[in-house]
């Protein structure tokens, strides 16, 4: 490795600790939250809102987690660096837990509007992005096995 790509490798590194300081952080918290009120019954998980509020929590874990998994990808040389469809994947399940603990009574309809279209297009880069992979890996599979089998 080059001195840049051993300094992306520490810098990865030092985010993935970061971020998964963050993930114990944000778990404990909602554990410490969230148990003593359901074993007590002063929280009904059935109730709407609650209901919003605690998915919204556990999707922010869940997005924390596949940012950590993108960035360990870096660190391990897996990939050089982050790649744009995961970014696209994380900034869906970004907008999904917008919609779930989105309040439609508030909510303007130009706003619900607008997260709808953001949402649309990211889908559409993300599917452009598989068709290319699933692509390029069909590609390298026939020219590899064209290769085998003239050998």
């Amino acid at each position: 490795m080059n001195h840049y790509e051993r300094f992306e490798h520490v810098v990865a590194f030092i985010l993935s600790v970061i971020i998964a300081l963050v993930i114990a952080l944000a778990l404990l918290q909602l554990v410490t939250r969230v148990v003593p009120l359901l074993v007590t019954g002063s929280i009904d998980p059935l109730d709407h809102e609650v209901f919003q509020g605690l998915f919204g929590m556990i999707m922010t874990l869940l997005i924390a987690l596949e940012f950590k998994h993108s960035i360990i990808r870096v660190a391990m040389r897996r990939e050089s660096i982050v790649q744009v469809k995961t970014v696209v994947l994380i900034a869906l399940l970004a907008l999904s837990r917008k919609f779930i603990v989105l309040d439609s009574k508030v909510t303007e309809a130009q706003t619900i509007a607008a997260l709808a279209l953001a949402t649309l297009v990211l889908g559409i880069v993300y599917w452009m992005l598989r068709e290319r992979d699933d692509r390029l890996s069909m590609e390298r599979r026939t020219s590899t096995g064209a290769e085998a089998g003239g050998e």
